[in-house]
């Protein structure tokens, strides 16, 4: 007997990895990820979230959260550590965008995130918002 998934999308994470160690994310890894800048405050550490992105979208995936992170380390100036979350396999290219625009729009305006992405969120996503998805009651 297969054993119970704690989790309906994830399947599971690590959370702030030095940059350039990649020894901990599988080959071919779908799902999300998240770049930080470490910073000291007093006696503890802070990690200002400064990009989102997804990876794995394509029909056959090639490289991965893996190589997504390999491509920022080149290109990327300003972070220090990632986060990444794998999702099951079950979890559509589709559910993985959905899930990016869901955290773009909610971290966008928040003023201790300073997010470096282009992309803002999606249409569709904006388009729920609207009052005529709010039907008068």
């Amino acid at each position: 007997m297969s054993e119970q998934s704690l989790l309906k999308i994830i399947k599971r994470w690590r959370r702030y990895e030095l940059r350039g160690d990649w020894s901990r994310i599988p080959p071919k890894t779908r799902g999300f990820y998240v770049l930080y800048k470490k910073r000291q405050k007093k006696a503890e550490e802070k990690f200002d979230v400064i990009y989102i992105g997804v990876a794995g979208l394509g029909k056959r995936v090639r490289r991965g959260i893996r190589g997504r992170l390999k491509r920022h380390n080149n290109r990327k100036e300003g972070w220090t550590h990632y986060s990444f979350f794998e999702v099951h396999d079950n979890i559509t290219r589709e559910d993985i965008r959905e899930l990016e625009s869901l955290l773009l729009s909610i971290f966008r305006h928040d003023s201790r995130v300073r997010l470096q992405n282009i992309q803002k969120s999606s249409r569709i996503l904006y388009n729920l918002r609207q009052l005529k998805m709010w039907p008068s009651q």
